[in-house]
């Protein structure tokens, strides 16, 4: 992808997210579709977050099979890219399943580390709770359930402190 088109696909996925975001504007049938044609071109551009929540928005409100299964594509393309958002949804893809992709729960243990080592809080919870009680394949590990639930009440607590300084920032 040149230079310059990257620099579009950025700004496209911005414009895309600010019509997503944005409260004051109505939420038109013709507002929506273009805040989704926004999100596909950026998808289809390789854009790793486009890719992730647009492939997010197909897989859990796509009306079709194909668009579930597309969808589910695209995170795991965003996973690969390294998007924690989109590693923490390929674990839950893989450990709920679905028809392009059955469940598979060591998959999901690699996907919810990955994401949890990436900093997602709710994927280090997942693992604390899976080693806790003995889920997802993963034998009772009380050791390894502290780990996990240490990283993710540290990665709770910074997420928690970094949206007070952004509130505080905007006033």
């Amino acid at each position: 992808m040149s230079e310059a088109s990257s620099l579009f696909t950025r700004l496209e996925y911005r414009l895309a997210q600010q019509l997503f975001h944005t409260r004051w504007l109505p939420r038109s049938p013709r507002t929506q579709r273009l805040t989704m044609h926004l999100f596909q071109r950026c998808a289809n551009a390789g854009h790793p977050a486009a890719l992730s929540q647009y492939g997010h928005m197909l897989f859990h409100r796509g009306v079709s099979p194909q668009d579930k299964s597309r969808g589910a594509r695209y995170v795991l393309e965003a996973a690969h890219a390294g998007d924690a958002k989109a590693q923490y949804q390929a674990g839950q893809i893989h450990e709920h399943g679905c028809a392009q992709y059955p469940s598979r729960h060591e998959h999901a243990v690699t996907w919810y580390a990955r994401a949890g080592e990436a900093g997602h809080p709710l994927a280090a919870s997942r693992l604390a709770r899976a080693y806790c009680d003995g889920e997802l394949g993963l034998p009772v590990d009380v050791e390894k359930a502290r780990h996990w639930q240490v990283l993710a009440d540290r990665l709770a607590g910074l997420a928690g402190s970094l949206d007070r300084a952004d509130g505080e920032t905007r006033h």
